[in-house]
């Protein structure tokens, strides 16, 4: 659970780098990015071996209702990321679509997954979106005005989060976890 915890730890410190020390960030230029990339890279790792090796107590389990709940909880989620991309309708209506999808998906995990690395893993995520939306609004930083996009973008982002939903669910399903329930 340590390296549940580090890689928590690291993704969070890349990411408020730009927040909480805006100068150093902006003396890095475009290294930074990739500084940024990379560290949340180590961190994902850390995190999912981690994750793969804890073997905590279970508090709660997985339920028929739950598992359906989830996996509509996550093209929900998949939606919001495409959409911060593609600038759709639903931007005009969430301010951090991408914050938001993070949120999303970690109560769609916890709300299947009541072992204690999932609350550390799923719990630490939700409040790393939710610390940074705080970041964001103390920082005065907001979103790009909404500007209606086309039909065909609402649909391809729509189409595309159920297909990234499809694919990461076969993902889950070829590394021994059961996405469908």
């Amino acid at each position: 659970m340590i390296l549940i915890l580090l890689g928590l730890l690291l993704w969070s410190g890349a990411h408020f780098f730009k927040r909480l020390a805006p100068d150093a960030r902006a003396k890095m230029g475009d290294k930074g990015k990739g500084l940024v990339a990379l560290l949340s890279l180590l961190a994902i790792v850390l995190m999912v071996i981690g994750y793969r090796n804890a073997d905590g107590p279970v508090f709660w389990g997985r339920s028929a209702a739950m598992g359906g709940i989830n996996n509509l909880l996550m093209v929900f989620a998949f939606y919001l990321f495409a959409s911060s991309g593609a600038k759709t309708w639903i931007t005009s209506k969430i301010k951090n679509p991408q914050l938001t999808a993070v949120k999303v998906w970690a109560l769609a995990h916890l709300l299947v997954n009541g072992a204690l690395e999932d609350i550390l893993l799923f719990g630490g995520m939700m409040a790393w979106a939710v610390a940074t939306v705080i970041l964001l609004k103390r920082s005065g930083v907001t979103p790009a005005p909404y500007v209606p996009v086309s039909a065909k973008k609402e649909i391809t982002a729509a189409v595309m989060a159920v297909v990234v939903t499809v694919v990461v669910m076969g993902i889950h399903a070829a590394l021994g976890a059961t996405p469908w329930g």
